[in-house]
């Protein structure tokens, strides 16, 4: 049944319809961000950051039926996490942290932050980063300092990247999480390889896909971005057990006002295919990776 549409519009979110389907009690959104006026940005980053914070997160929540959240340090704020911190304070235990720190990061700032739920780094190949260039060697050293914590490494990186730093990723002595499915190409449907990457991270067992960031690189867009449903379909059949959903709000790699978040969910319903998968993806999953009760 088709849910009544909200009467409030969410910010950074087209339209007011509910997704097609309501999610399952306990629906976990793996990827957001918050932006706070609070918080300056760091002085590395190009753009002016939106404003995004909390209360029109809540919203999105209200409008797509999502619970829980993981919140990811932007890297607008380069290694400073404050404005994370902030955010999981005021979503309590509904909410884990994703933080971006320098690699000289000390033991004591780990547990500091662990102390407010985080749990996983990210570390981005992709965006500008205060410190410059991301090598594999820092995503090395990070891995051996958080997994005295039992954290998770989270990658973002183009797909020739994931395929030059496979024999890494597979050596880590932490579970990996690869950003917005690898930023793989649509084009080449459920085969190429940044793909078949991905299918060998999975089938070795310690690595998860976050199915976020759709239209990154979809040449039909919205509203149903037809052109990711044989890659996304292909791996909720390859590896249920290891994939989460996130809706990479408030949308930052796209322009203004042009992402409908019902689509988004919509997407992730039709590739899911079966309650039983759609009930691992959004719950189960995120449950084990991030520790919520």
């Amino acid at each position: 049944m088709q849910l009544a549409p909200l009467e409030q519009p969410v910010p950074h979110s087209a339209g007011t319809r509910r997704p097609v389907r309501a999610l399952p009690a306990l629906a976990c959104d793996a990827h957001m961000h918050i932006f706070d006026p609070r918080f300056a940005p760091s002085p590395h980053w190009p753009r002016k950051p939106p404003d995004a914070p909390v209360a029109a997160y809540r919203l999105l929540q209200q409008r797509i039926g999502t619970e829980r959240a993981v919140i990811v340090t932007p890297s607008t704020y380069g290694p400073d996490n404050a404005c994370t911190l902030a955010a999981l304070a005021q979503m309590g235990g509904s909410a884990r942290g994703v933080a971006v720190v320098n690699a000289d990061v000390s033991g004591a700032e780990l547990q500091r932050l662990a102390a407010h739920r985080v749990c996983g780094l990210r570390v981005n190949f992709v965006s500008p980063q205060s410190w410059g260039e991301t090598t594999p060697a820092m995503l090395e050293t990070l891995a051996r300092k958080v997994a005295p914590l039992g954290w998770h490494i989270q990658v973002f990186a183009h797909p020739e990247q994931l395929e030059a730093m496979e024999p890494l990723l597979t050596s880590l002595p932490v579970p990996v999480v690869i950003d917005h499915i690898g930023r793989c190409d649509p084009a080449q449907g459920a085969s190429g390889p940044g793909v078949d990457v991905l299918r060998r991270l999975l089938d070795r067992g310690n690595t998860w896909v976050k199915l976020s960031g759709i239209y990154m690189r979809s040449r039909d867009g919205a509203p149903g971005y037809r052109d990711t449903f044989p890659l996304g379909e292909a791996l909720a059949r390859h590896a249920p057990e290891r994939l989460v959903w996130g809706s990479d709000w408030p949308h930052t790699t796209q322009p203004p006002g042009s992402v409908d978040d019902a689509d988004l969910v919509d997407v992730l319903l039709a590739w899911c295919g079966d309650p039983q998968t759609l009930q691992r993806v959004l719950v189960d999953n995120p449950a084990r990776l991030y520790g919520f009760a």
